[in-house]
């Protein structure tokens, strides 16, 4: 495969006359320039299309009252929040930090689903004081503390309660949160599930709306997903037999999967979607249960192909016979999904990305780390020191992961609109590093 057919991964990655890795119609090469590296990019064109998939499947596919919901930890910051809110969706935050600045740019509180197993009362308190939508509880201590603090606010929230269905939907272990033995969420096989909603339906001041699951991550297809919404209906029904409780809504996470090489299979987001509620309507016919408004949470299949990561090649190094190591000037400290997950990327040189390769390389990062890899054995055209190197589909789990490791300055962010350029998030300088330090 050539660099050139490597780079077409997705739609809006492209490469210009002059031999330049593009995205979003724009010169990567000319970004980097204008703004320094490393540099996040992120095409908001694509952002929004992603949006509108899972807006419009969902309306055609799903019963009335069924929505998408952004997964914020994806990536967050002050200018996606106008995006997603505007193209329909709403939004999931895992912390209070997350709900902060989905507040600060003025994303409806009402859209809000504020995840997490570990929310402390102050975090507890700031959502109820935001008027927030709907509380994911996860476990009987965090309900006890929640309808405590609700009623001493004068408060009846919303509340879906998080539980484990089971499944393993073959994915990394480390992104795997479905399963019985997890931090997340109340077990279903064990019984536990049952104690915990028999006993929310006694607290006075929480509204039980319905339940959640999440089994995990980068799901190519919809069969684990119909897999989880039958454990979830079956256990909807129990329920409603053995309490009178009816659930309206079945909260499935998210999960789909976005192609990160050319070795992942291509997917229809709004084919799965299709094939998904179809079987939620014919299981629930089947269980005699009215069909409960329907939520996904996507996160990564949102903003992870509308991004790409800029770096300047400052080294190249050969250990002669065993490996070629390209060094960047970005690495773990502000993506750390290799040293964690061994994550694969397309890895291109963007000024050069027409170049046919000549050897595999292996994109070293420059933290004092050994772990600190961006990815190995990489087909690349010989680079060269001050080349521009593009890691591609880096929107998710990029920025939102990325740390001050070494004592390096995190990445400026800019985003993309119709071929124009806005910078949305600077570069950190040093006095930001030293700025809490007393």
């Amino acid at each position: 495969m050539t660099t050139r057919e490597r780079a077409m991964l997705h739609p809006n990655y492209s490469v210009d006359d002059r031999g330049h890795f593009c995205i979003g119609g724009v010169d990567s090469v000319m970004l980097a320039k204008k703004y320094g590296t490393p540099l996040y990019v992120l095409d908001e064109d694509a952002v929004r299309r992603n949006c509108r998939t899972y807006y419009s499947s969902v309306k055609k596919h799903f019963p009335p009252g069924s929505t998408a919901i952004y997964a914020s930890k994806a990536l967050s910051f002050k200018r996606i929040y106008p995006v997603i809110n505007e193209e329909g969706l709403g939004a999931d935050v895992a912390s209070a930090g997350e709900l902060y600045i989905a507040k600060s740019a003025g994303f409806p509180m009402e859209k809000i689903l504020f995840h997490g197993n570990g929310k402390s009362e102050a975090d507890i308190r700031f959502a109820l004081e935001c008027s927030i939508g709907c509380f994911v509880v996860d476990n009987r201590e965090e309900l006890d503390t929640l309808n405590r603090c609700a009623g001493e606010m004068g408060i009846r929230q919303k509340i879906q309660l998080r539980l484990t269905p089971g499944i393993d939907p073959h994915t990394f272990d480390a992104v795997n949160t479905g399963k019985i033995d997890s931090k997340f969420g109340t077990a279903i096989a064990t019984g536990q599930a049952f104690s915990l909603t028999s006993y929310a339906l006694t607290l006075r001041n929480l509204d039980l709306q319905g339940f959640h699951c999440h089994i995990g991550s980068q799901i190519f297809d919809d069969r684990p997903f119909c897999d989880a919404a039958d454990i979830m209906l079956d256990y909807i029904a129990t329920v409603r037999d053995k309490t009178g409780f009816t659930a309206s809504v079945l909260n499935l996470g998210g999960g789909f999967a976005v192609r990160y090489t050319h070795d992942d299979p291509e997917i229809s987001i709004e084919e799965n979607i299709a094939r998904l509620g179809s079987h939620i309507m014919d299981r629930c016919g089947e269980l005699h249960i009215p069909v409960p408004a329907i939520i996904l949470e996507p996160g990564r299949s949102i903003v992870a192909d509308a991004g790409v990561t800029l770096y300047t090649v400052e080294n190249v190094k050969t250990i002669e016979d065993y490996k070629n190591y390209v060094t960047v000037d970005g690495g773990m400290a502000d993506n750390p999904r290799y040293a964690l997950y061994r994550s694969p990327y397309t890895v291109l040189i963007a000024n050069r990305a027409a170049a046919n390769p000549d050897a595999l390389y292996t994109i070293a990062g420059r933290c004092c780390e050994s772990g600190d890899m961006i990815q190995e054995d990489v087909p690349l055209p010989a680079p060269q020191r001050g080349d521009i190197a593009a890691v591609l589909v880096t929107g998710a789990y990029n920025y939102s992961m990325a740390s001050n490791y070494n004592w390096l300055c995190r990445p400026a962010l800019v985003m993309l609109r119709g071929g124009t350029e806005t910078l949305a998030i600077r570069h950190e300088t040093f006095a930001d590093l030293a700025a809490c330090q007393l």
